[in-house]
């Protein structure tokens, strides 16, 4: 299991070639002579405390983003003022690119949790990666990323057993923890509840309930926002809608 990555946040705030998050973002085939080029270009925001907008809808498209210290959401607010939620950002993971096509920002982005970013100018970025093969490289992938994740979330959206949805968000979360060098089987939530439920498109109860069930059922354990994932195999079932009488049952927790 790996260990969690340590945040300095004075070295986050110094360099990217000191930067804890650095292989998350780069390629490892950029030199130290051009990582002090990227580091001329990105600057680090001010922190934002939980429930600031770091770009709202509609704001021209003025850098792309990659948070050093807690979580982000992007969110869409209908006409009747719901709000739906696009996606969750975590630490390392490069996000703002829904304004790329456009222009503008399509959604807003708010954090989850007190947070701080790095903000890359894009015109800038953009400049240093077309004489940089192998940042562009990377800024192609991570867009790429992007796109499967919304491609996940459509598919996601689109199974009908609630179970199932609340199972693949866990392992899918799971997964991009570990891809972020954080542990993937013990972790803590930084959305709330009712946000996975307006991110799965179902209502709240339902994603309580889901939760409850896979606690149940001995495949996870959670205490609050903490989740611990107790047979991984079971939890991947669930996830891609395994069938009862095709496959074996995950282990029942042990009733006081």
């Amino acid at each position: 299991m790996s260990e969690p990555v340590a945040l300095d946040l004075a070295r986050l705030r110094r360099s990217c070639s000191e930067c804890s998050l650095q292989m998350l973002c780069l390629p490892t085939s950029v030199d130290g002579r051009d990582l002090r080029r990227l580091d001329t270009v990105v600057q680090r925001r001010k922190p934002l405390v939980k429930g600031e907008s770091l770009f709202r809808s509609g704001d021209p498209l003025r850098a792309v983003y990659v948070a050093s210290e807690g979580s982000f959401k992007t969110v869409v607010v209908n006409t009747s003022g719901e709000e739906h939620v696009l996606g969750f950002h975590l630490p390392g993971e490069l996000f703002g690119l829904d304004a790329i096509g456009s222009g503008h920002h399509r959604c807003e982005a708010v954090a989850m949790t007190d947070a701080r970013v790095c903000e890359l100018p894009f015109a800038q970025l953009t400049s240093i990666a077309a004489q940089l093969p192998s940042l562009q490289g990377q800024l192609l992938r991570v867009i790429g990323q992007s796109a499967d994740r919304d491609h996940d979330h459509v598919d996601l959206l689109s199974r009908r057993q609630a179970g199932e949805r609340v199972a693949l968000f866990v392992h899918s979360l799971s997964q991009r923890f570990r891809r972020i060098g954080r542990p993937a089987d013990d972790f803590q939530l930084p959305m709330s509840r009712d946000e996975i439920a307006r991110y799965l498109g179902l209502v709240l109860e339902t994603v309580s309930r889901g939760f409850s069930r896979l606690h149940e059922d001995g495949v996870i354990e959670v205490r609050g926002r903490r989740v611990r994932i107790l047979d991984e195999e079971a939890l991947c079932l669930a996830a891609n809608g395994g069938n009862d009488s095709l496959t074996p049952q995950p282990r029942k927790r042990d009733r006081a």
